[in-house]
């Protein structure tokens, strides 16, 4: 990929400059542009879906025998990892985030790739039993054309999980990317060409999801979107759905309650803690931004948090030892700074952090610095908006049954976290926590073998996990007649 000229962009397998404005993406820790590239417009759109669609029908793809297919996937995969560093430096120009992070977001994607490759060669259809003279089976079939609308803060990743089921199941795919970080997506289809996916399965189109997104959402030969962001624009592509009676997988935002009981390990907890909410710069819809501590130890508990989130290494996303990188972009900043000021004036107090790093070395990204907030309650908008940056509320308990309706009282229900020595009482609130993902002495950890998704208005199905491929898959009964004799509502005179 050559940075210092406009990029082209997929189009149904032709590769060639978008028609829309030209932009460019922007390094978040200096500012300085990346890329430059035009975005697509809506006759790109029209061209990538109606391209999709032919290649659908015509390529054989999905027609091929799930071995067959399953070959090309694992090559994306062995190339995935062959360029991986290459790859892992080009998302953190994309993005900012560390190159720690990027380097295991680049295994993931290679691991996702091989993992749908598995489950595409061994999915099984099946025979159902007998309730006549009939042998009764259940098989599935690709849909069609598939949007997969991914967002900024995880991108090679997120189109991994979408492009790789889909794919495998037999589909095409017309990718938006989010706006402001196109690279990895655009690298991820000349990756997939590579290796051999026919050319016109993959589309990639980026620009604003107010105009290419709907624009995507709305083409009647759209058969489902795969979208992941925020729950706003989520509810939306819903609503366009219904209309449209298409299928959606919406993973959206989160407010994830932490529970750190009084008899828990505290260095495994206030590790776990921090991590939680402080990497990827808390831009993360899983990030533990609730922090609920138990009313004996929450003094202790809350020093060594705060000491630790003040020792954690702000700066330069290629550096290897960084852990916590810029944010997205200046104005992101600004909506997180808004947030802080929010808390303050309703009453909170800073605990840490709070502001923007200072030194010249910060002076033209988009820092600020891991900020905890006490001193709040769980129904002010700073405990139950999304804020997607490094800021943790924090909050003691004493009673444990006021503790889940605390924890549950929360529009979303994506994430929770759960730190305690005592095995029945994590089973007891692993349970009775409302979240789709729940980390028990431990967070953020994930597995691509393991449905992931969540509740209310942190989304709508599953992805992730061996049956994953199935999101992108129609299911089909068959009935073969076995009897021997004409059915029989039809009498001799009428044959």
């Amino acid at each position: 990929m050559n940075l210092n000229q406009t990029l082209p962009i997929c189009i149904a397998g032709r590769w060639r400059l978008g028609q829309g404005d030209r932009y460019a993406t922007l390094y978040p820790a200096t500012g300085e542009a990346v890329a430059y590239l035009n975005a697509a417009s809506l006759d790109d759109v029209e061209e990538a879906i109606q391209g999709a669609d032919v290649a659908f029908r015509t390529s054989g793809w999905a027609q091929r025998k799930p071995h067959e297919r399953a070959a090309v996937l694992y090559r994306v995969a062995q190339l995935i990892r062959e360029r991986g560093e290459e790859l892992a430096q080009l998302q953190r120009l994309d993005n900012g985030k560390p190159i720690t992070e990027t380097r295991n977001l680049v295994g993931s994607a290679a691991a996702t790739f091989q993992f749908f490759a598995a489950a595409c060669e061994t999915l099984e259809e099946t025979i159902t039993p007998s309730r006549g003279d009939n042998l009764t089976m259940s098989v599935y079939e690709p849909m069609g054309v598939i949007a997969a609308i991914t967002p900024w803060n995880s991108p090679i990743a997120s189109e991994a999980q979408k492009m790789a089921p889909a794919l495998a199941a037999g589909n095409a795919v017309v990718v938006k990317p989010a706006e402001v970080t196109p690279l990895m997506a655009l690298e991820l289809a000349r990756i997939c060409e590579e290796a051999g996916v026919p050319k016109g399965l993959i589309s990639v189109l980026p620009g604003k999801g107010s105009v290419i997104g709907d624009a995507i959402t709305l083409h009647p030969l759209v058969r489902r979107v795969s979208f992941t962001g925020g729950t706003s624009t989520g509810k939306h592509i819903a609503h366009i759905a219904a209309d449209k009676m298409m299928p959606v997988s919406l993973e959206l935002g989160g407010k994830s309650p932490t529970m750190v009981f009084e008899d828990a390990d505290l260095d495994h907890a206030v590790a776990g803690v921090l991590y939680g909410i402080f990497s990827s710069s808390g831009e993360s819809c899983i990030a533990g931004s609730r922090l609920f501590v138990g009313h004996g130890i929450y003094d202790t508990f809350m020093e060594r948090l705060a000491a630790g989130a003040a020792a954690l290494r702000v700066g330069d996303p290629a550096d290897e030892r960084t852990q916590v990188g810029p944010l997205i972009t200046a104005r992101h900043r600004e909506s997180i700074e808004s947030y802080v000021a929010l808390g303050i004036e309703d009453g909170g107090r800073l605990r840490t952090g709070g502001m923007r790093p200072q030194g010249a070395q910060f002076d033209r990204g988009n820092y600020y610095l891991p900020t905890i907030i006490e001193d709040v309650r769980n129904d002010q908008r700073i405990c139950q908006e999304e804020i997607f940056g490094p800021v943790l509320v924090a909050m003691p308990f004493s009673d444990e049954n006021d503790l889940i309706e605390q924890a549950n009282d929360s529009v979303y229900a994506l994430a929770a976290g759960i730190w305690t020595r005592d095995y029945k009482k994590a089973w007891r609130f692993g349970r009775a926590v409302q979240a789709g993902n729940v980390w028990i002495n431990t967070y953020k950890q994930f597995s691509i073998s393991t449905p992931f998704g969540g509740w209310r208005d942190s989304g709508l199905g599953r992805e992730k996990g061996r049956l994953g491929i199935l999101q992108y898959m129609e299911q089909k009964s068959l009935y073969w007649g076995m009897n021997e004799q004409p059915l029989p509502w039809a009498g001799e005179e009428n044959i």
